[in-house]
């Protein structure tokens, strides 16, 4: 099958042809027909994350949002069936033993496998995942579609649910990129008005598109300030690896306030403990999502237009996809197809 191959950190990926696998025990084989790519391939590809970067197998297939059918099953699958539309997202395999999948947080398994990071993903033709985490996708949607939902659309729903944000209240969305225009329509779905905050102009007219009442350029004014023109914000979602955007979203926030920490920024970002207390500020992490959280993601998307906007590209190019994502050329997500 033809793939991209990661074969050293900081290298590029190289199109060649390799083997394609072969389902074991309760595993589907899947025919890739769209995968996403997110900021965390390029992060992994280079290394940035000290957290990730040892645990990185090598050579290695990057994806974690493939798009595809099933194609063959491995002994003793039964959850599963030839020619079923499945996604594979970034967690791979959770045991459902350790403390946390006891008590439904899979997102902390103790011994979890990461798509495209732990094992091969889905820049490729081919790949193999477990029947009992491979996720079944919405008739309506198509491969290409579909795919974004897995990591992008995923974790900024389980971001905003973790908040506890309720309809009618306000939330700012920094950085209207891959996940900040699908957290625009999540939000707007659950009732939520919205702000759009990013430096570039066609990003913010893309979330006005999408819903969002407000928008802010950040290049050229001072977020808090336009921000709270209009009120403070109940939650802020940080999608941006910009610790200054961190910092922004802190300031916007009104007393009682939520900051989500989203965005996988490598630098630390200022915080008082003075303000947080004063304001008695929540700060929530959240990393990606469970599988029932995908489910209510799916269920959302059934009920209403929530769609990625989505480019979609031959696998030959991942290369020239990964330097447009560095230099924030994107709008929306781009979708490789083999």
């Amino acid at each position: 099958m033809k793939a991209a191959i990661l074969r050293a950190i900081g290298k590029p990926l190289a199109i060649e042809e390799v083997p394609a696998p072969s389902p074991q025990a309760g595993e589907v084989l899947i025919r890739v027909e769209a995968c996403g790519v997110c900021h965390s391939d390029v992060h992994l590809a280079d290394g940035d994350w000290d957290l990730l970067k040892p645990i990185t197998k090598l050579p290695l297939i990057l994806g974690h949002e493939a798009a595809g059918r099933v194609t063959a099953l491995g002994e003793g699958v039964s959850e599963l069936h030839l020619g079923d539309r499945v996604g594979v997202p970034w967690i791979h395999w959770t045991c459902g033993e350790c403390e946390f999948c006891r008590e439904g947080r899979e997102t902390l398994c103790s011994n979890q496998k990461i798509t495209g990071c732990t094992v091969d993903g889905g820049f490729a033709e081919f790949l193999t995942a477990p029947a009992t985490h491979a996720a079944r996708l919405p008739a309506i949607l198509s491969a290409a579609e579909a795919a974004p939902l897995l990591c992008a659309g995923l974790t900024v729903y389980k971001a905003i649910k973790a908040s506890g944000i309720r309809p009618g209240e306000r939330l700012a969305v920094f950085g209207i990129g891959g996940l900040g225009h699908l957290a625009v329509q999540i939000a707007r779905a659950l009732d939520i008005r919205v702000c759009g905050v990013d430096v570039a102009d066609d990003k913010l007219e893309l979330a006005k598109s999408l819903g969002a009442e407000w928008t802010v350029n950040a290049a050229l004014e001072t977020v808090h300030k336009k921000v709270r023109s209009f009120g403070r914000v109940h939650a802020a979602l940080v999608t941006s690896a910009s610790p200054a955007a961190y910092e922004a979203a802190l300031r916007c926030l009104r007393g009682g306030g939520t900051l989500l920490v989203v965005g996988m920024a490598n630098q630390p970002f200022k915080v008082s403990a003075v303000s947080l207390i004063s304001a008695e500020t929540r700060i929530v992490a959240s990393a990606v999502g469970t599988r029932e959280d995908l489910r209510e993601l799916f269920a959302l998307v059934e009920r209403f237009p929530i769609r990625c906007r989505v480019e979609e590209r031959p696998l030959e190019e991942v290369g020239r996809v990964f330097e447009e994502l560095k230099s924030g050329a994107v709008l929306g997500r781009i979708v490789l197809t083999s």
